[in-house]
């Protein structure tokens, strides 16, 4: 491993599902690529412009058009089709384009609002587009909108509620390293009283994890968030205590692996350089990248211990493999690091049995297909 996977690609979903039959949002689509493709900021903002002024509705602009594009930009990096720095130049002109249709759209907003939501990214989430999506389409449909961003703190999250009392919060999250922070997120801001509504990819494609850290309600996509807002969300149940759903941490193996996760990956580092000793000869930037995914490996192997999710590693997994291989990396690299983690982590029964899941998958897509059973003999 000396490329770096990152954890960037598989987390730019906008949370906005594109509406089927909608041939002209896709043409729409196709000449925004064009332009964001290019790091063609005012070329992007005159497509968009144009959509909106030959009638196409406001909020399939974003959605169809905007939100299409971005899930196209995670895609296409995934692909390596697109470097880091090219992929973070469309996803800031996607936020301008949104800034452009929310300007383009204020004026038609009137009379009182439906209510009032609070839209934020639980704290160290920075892909903030998503919510930015949602916040806006909100505003469209004549809700009063506070937008908090990306990498809210709880606290400050917490602090705005009281002063703002709104009707409930919208909390998005697209990394599933962020289930923690999320988990106390939902806790804190619903022990003000305000009802939550959890969306993004860190919250599973069936929104398992918004169930599981007692989200009340989840939505799949900007629309679907927006639709359940307006049907009302349950009061959040008094006296939660949020230890209560996650009675597996009582093993405290998260605990122990989080707290180590630094001493892990460089034993870890150190274990593959004497398997490996041409790793003494990579340069700063391929030793980085090493370590970088080693880290992201001990990252998820938490998060899993924290969900008790097997299939959340293994997914990682799979995709962390299909990520290097695009990159020219052998997704069996993958192996040795999994080996040293079992060793350094071989009183730990849970994460014993995730890398052991672990190893299968990777192991599973490297290997060749098995040769096809010979025919019976007489």
């Amino acid at each position: 491993m000396s490329e770096g996977s990152g954890t960037d690609a598989g987390h730019h979903g906008t949370g906005a599902a594109p509406e089927a039959g909608n041939p002209a949002a896709g043409a729409w689509a196709a000449k925004l690529w064009d332009a964001v493709a290019a790091g063609d900021e005012p070329s992007a903002v005159e497509v968009v412009l144009a959509a909106l002024d030959a009638g196409s509705d406001t909020e399939s602009v974003l959605l169809d058009v905007v939100g299409a594009v971005q899930a196209r930009v995670g895609a296409e990096w995934a692909a390596n089709r697109l470097s880091v720095a090219q992929e973070h130049a469309a996803t800031a002109i996607n936020d301008r384009v949104v800034a452009a249709v929310g300007r383009h759209a204020a004026g038609a907003r009137s009379g009182p609002p439906r209510g009032r939501v609070t839209v934020a990214c639980v704290d160290g989430e920075w892909h903030a587009l998503p919510a930015r999506l949602l916040a806006q389409v909100l505003s469209l449909r004549g809700w009063q909108v506070d937008y908090l961003g990306a990498q809210v703190p709880t606290p400050h999250l917490i602090g705005h509620l009281h002063r703002t009392a709104p009707d409930a919060v919208a909390l998005s999250a697209s990394l599933v390293t962020r289930l923690p922070v999320a988990h106390a997120a939902v806790t804190a801001c619903q022990a003000t009283g305000t009802p939550v509504i959890a969306g993004g990819a860190g919250f599973g494609p069936d929104g398992r994890y918004a169930r599981l850290l007692g989200a009340d309600a989840w939505a799949p996509d900007a629309r679907s968030a927006a639709d359940r807002l307006s049907r009302g969300l349950p009061p959040p149940v008094a006296d939660h205590q949020p230890v209560d759903d996650l009675p597996h941490l009582a093993d405290q193996e998260y605990t122990l692996v989080t707290r180590s996760a630094t001493a892990l990956v460089g034993a870890v580092t150190a274990g593959l350089e004497n398997r490996f000793p041409a790793m003494r000869d990579y340069s700063e930037q391929q030793r980085h990248h090493t370590a970088e995914d080693i880290a992201h490996i001990v990252d998820f192997l938490g998060i899993a211990l924290y969900t008790d999710d097997e299939e959340l590693f293994t997914g990682f997994l799979a995709w962390t493999a299909g990520i290097l291989t695009a990159r020219g990396v052998p997704a069996a690299s993958l192996l040795p690091a999994l080996d040293l983690l079992t060793v350094e982590l071989k009183d730990f029964s849970r994460a014993l049995a995730l890398l052991a899941a672990g190893r299968g998958t990777v192991a599973a897509l490297v290997s060749p297909p098995p040769a096809a059973a010979d025919g019976p003999t007489a």
